[in-house]
C-alpha cells in the first residue's frame, strides 16, 4: 500500500514587502564595504536572478508556531478527520519561534507540542516532534510518515512546515530579500487506491557542502558580532543543485516505474526562480527531453522563499485553484523535490 495526502491546508501571512521597500536599506559587502552602486541597481538585479518581487512576513504578534497551527487547522478541516485520530504530528522548521524584535531561537517546548497545545488535543499518544533538515523539512517530515504508516505504527500523521526568516536576516546582507515567512500542513494515511507516494530519495551532503548556509555576523562592523544571522554562500548552493538534485530526481523517478511523459508537475522548492528552472532544465535533459510548458509551477514572485513552507504551501494552493493556469487532477503524478541547508536533498513521486 501506499501513504496518501487526505488534507492539506496553508497560512499566507498578511503583510506583503515589496521590493520597494528595501530602497532605503543600507546593503553592505561581506567585509563591511558598501556596494559601488544603487539599490536600485541591487534591487533590478535580485528580481533578474530569484523572481521575486513581493514576499509575505508574519504579523509581529504572531510566531512560527502560530502559522503552523493555522494551517494544520486548515489541513484537519480539509481532511474531514476527528484530530484526535492523530498518531504524529511532525514539525519541520529551521529556528523555531523567533519573536519579533529578537533573534533568539525559542524552541522549549517544541513546537510540534504547541501545535499540538493550540489544536487542543487531548490523546498523549499522539506524538509530537520537530525536525531540523534545511528547506528540504516537509519533504522529510513526509518520509518519516511514510515510514511510520507502513511500519504499522501509525494511521494518520500531521506533517507541517513552517519559519519566520523574516526574524533571522541580516538588515545589511541583500540575501535578506530572499527570505520570507509561511506555513503548509498535510494529513497523510494510507491510501486505499493506486494513488499515494510511489518512490523516494533522501540524502545529505556534509562534506564539503555542510556550511554553505550557516548562522554569521552582520556585514555592518558596528553591530554585535555575537548576534547571528542566516547567511549563504549563493553561487556554491546553486552549482551544488544543479549537480545534484536533478540526478536525485531522476533516480526517484526511475524507481518508481513511471515515466517521464506521465509527470504533470513538478512542485519544488522555492528557492530562486532562475535556478529551479535550471534544475527542471537539466532533469528533463538527463531524458533527452525539453520540460513541458507550465510543468513547475511558482509562487516565488509574491511569496518569497520561507523555507521548508514553500512546498506544501504551493501544493495547497494550486488545489485551491490559487496558482494560475495550473491545476492537478485525479491520476496526475507530480514529482516533490527540494534542496537545502545541510547540504540536504529529498524527492518523492506522487500519483494525486
Amino acid at each position: 500500500m501506499n501513504i496518501k495526502i487526505i488534507g492539506t491546508g496553508s497560512y499566507i501571512p498578511t503583510k506583503s514587502v515589496s521590493n520597494t521597500d528595501f530602497g532605503d536599506h543600507v546593503f553592505l559587502n561581506e567585509d563591511g564595504t558598501p556596494f559601488g552602486y544603487p539599490n536600485e541597481v541591487v534591487i533590478k538585479k535580485f528580481k533578474g536572478i530569484t523572481g521575486i518581487e513581493n514576499r509575505r512576513y508574519a504579523d509581529d504578534n504572531y510566531n512560527a508556531s502560530d502559522l503552523a497551527f493555522f494551517a494544520a487547522e486548515k489541513a484537519i478541516e480539509n481532511a474531514n478527520i476527528d484530530k484526535e485520530t492523530l498518531d504524529y504530528i511532525i514539525f519541520a522548521h529551521n529556528f523555531g519561534d523567533v519573536k519579533i524584535g529578537t533573534n533568539q531561537t525559542d524552541i522549549l517546548p517544541s513546537l510540534a507540542t504547541r501545535v499540538k497545545n493550540k489544536l487542543a488535543i487531548k490523546n498523549p499518544k499522539c506524538v509530537a516532534y520537530d525536525i531540523l533538515f534545511g528547506c528540504p523539512g516537509w519533504i522529510e517530515g513526509v518520509l518519516q510518515a511514510n515510514a511510520f504508516l507502513k511500519s504499522g505504527m501509525a494511521k494518520r500523521v500531521l506533517v507541517i512546515g513552517a519559519e519566520t526568516l523574516s526574524r533571522v536576516v541580516d538588515d545589511h546582507d541583500r540575501d535578506s530579500m530572499i527570505y520570507s515567512d509561511g506555513a503548509g500542513a498535510s494529513v497523510l494515511e494510507l491510501s486505499t487506491d493506486e494513488s499515494g507516494l510511489l518512490a523516494y530519495e533522501s540524502a545529505t551532503f556534509a562534506s564539503d557542502e555542510a556550511n554553505f548556509l550557516f548562522f554569521g555576523k552582520s556585514y555592518n562592523p558596528d553591530l554585535d558580532p555575537d548576534i547571528k544571522y542566516i547567511k549563504m554562500y549563493g553561487r556554491k548552493i546553486y552549482e551544488f543543485a544543479l549537480s545534484n538534485v536533478p540526478c536525485a530526481m531522476k533516480s526517484c523517478l526511475d524507481k518508481s516505474g513511471i515515466g517521464i511523459e506521465e509527470v504533470k508537475k513538478i512542485l519544488i522548492h522555492q528557492a530562486n526562480e532562475k535556478m529551479d528552472e535550471a534544475i527542471i532544465e537539466r532533469f528533463y535533459k538527463l531524458y533527452d527531453k525539453t520540460p513541458p510548458k507550465d510543468i513547475m509551477p511558482m509562487s516565488i514572485h509574491d511569496l518569497g522563499n520561507s523555507s521548508v513552507a514553500t512546498v506544501p504551501t504551493l501544493f495547497d494552493l494550486i488545489l485551491q485553484g490559487k496558482i494560475e493556469n495550473h491545476e492537478i487532477n485525479k491520476g496526475d503524478v507530480i514529482i516533490f523535490a527540494s534542496v537545502g541547508a545541510g547540504m540536504n536533498i529529498n524527492a518523492f513521486v506522487y500519483r494525486y
